[in-house]
């Protein structure tokens, strides 16, 4: 039961698109604005803790690119007028040290307003097993 009335459905799930399209154009000042000042991040590293500017740090380097990405089983719930938590799956096509990947996954992130407008404070994936090995 989604209930995106406070935020907006399709403004928070603009709002996780551009974090995306930040992470596909390796725009690490985008990353960073759109970051809370610490960000909790769950995933197939385990749990991080990540400051605003390393975030965007990140985003900016290493040998990885994100080639496309497209959301599909998207769910949004306003718990208050200034939280939202945003739950998709995604098909990405990423490289990762020179090889072509396509990936299946289960995100989800809350985006909590402030004085700075709408910030990623959480982030989680998990790889899903739909019986396709990565390319």
């Amino acid at each position: 039961m989604s209930n995106a009335s406070h935020a907006g459905r399709d403004a928070i799930i603009a709002l996780e698109k551009s974090y995306w399209d930040a992470m596909k154009a390796k725009d690490g000042g985008k990353t960073t604005k759109l970051s809370g000042a610490k960000s909790l991040v769950t995933g197939a590293r385990g749990v991080m803790s990540i400051a605003k500017a390393k975030m965007g740090e990140m985003t900016e380097s290493g040998e990885w690119t994100l080639d496309s990405y497209a959301f599909d089983n998207v769910e949004v719930v306003t718990p208050a007028p200034d939280v939202a938590i945003i739950a998709y799956t995604v098909r990405q096509k990423v490289t990762m040290n020179g090889k072509s990947q396509e990936l299946h996954a289960a995100d989800s992130s809350t985006w909590i307003r402030g004085p700075n407008g709408w910030e990623c404070h959480a982030h989680s994936e998990t790889f899903l097993d739909d019986g396709k090995k990565a390319a």
